[in-house]
């Protein structure tokens, strides 16, 4: 969490994130975290728990 209070991402390569798997998905669940899959130093996809998920549904003006 940032002195805003954001969250950080963090940033992984896909071979890595594809690596550790259902880890990292639990992990992400867990903590509530925020994670960039990059491929080629290039994002590719944002992974976030189901909660965050419904949090920024739930707001008004955010396409997801």
């Amino acid at each position: 969490v940032n002195e805003k209070g954001n969250p950080i991402p963090e940033y992984h390569s896909i071979t890595e994130f594809l690596k550790t798997g259902i880890s990292n998905i639990q992990e992400v669940n867990e903590k509530d975290k925020i994670v960039i899959v990059n491929k080629q130093n290039k994002p590719q996809a944002v992974v976030i728990s189901y909660e965050r998920y419904i949090r920024l549904k739930e707001q008004e003006g955010v396409d997801i």
